[in-house]
């Protein structure tokens, strides 16, 4: 078995997803997406899968919903401490 093929977190799907929808895969280049990628995914809860179908079939929507929510709301936190001039090498000031 090797993790990296057979386990990742969902969240990461939903992140990308997400950064798909807001077209920063074409606005940003990959140095800030790497940097968001994971300011956002350090506020945010594991939640690991085996298979995508998994979480379609037996994931409540309520719980689909909150996580959806939880994933642009640590976007938008991410983007604007990018963004902001205190992101100038200080990455320990988010929450």
């Amino acid at each position: 078995m090797k993790l990296h093929d057979d386990i990742h977190n969902y969240y990461e799907k939903l992140m990308l997803d997400h950064l798909r929808e807001l077209g920063l895969d074409t606005e940003k280049d990959s140095e800030y997406l790497a940097d968001l990628c994971c300011i956002v995914l350090n506020q945010l809860p594991c939640k690991y899968i085996r298979y995508e179908v998994d979480m379609a079939f037996y994931l409540p929507q309520t719980e689909r919903f909150d996580m959806v929510t939880r994933v642009k709301d640590a976007v938008a936190k991410g983007i604007a401490f990018l963004d902001s001039q205190d992101s100038k090498g200080n990455f320990d000031t988010i929450a």
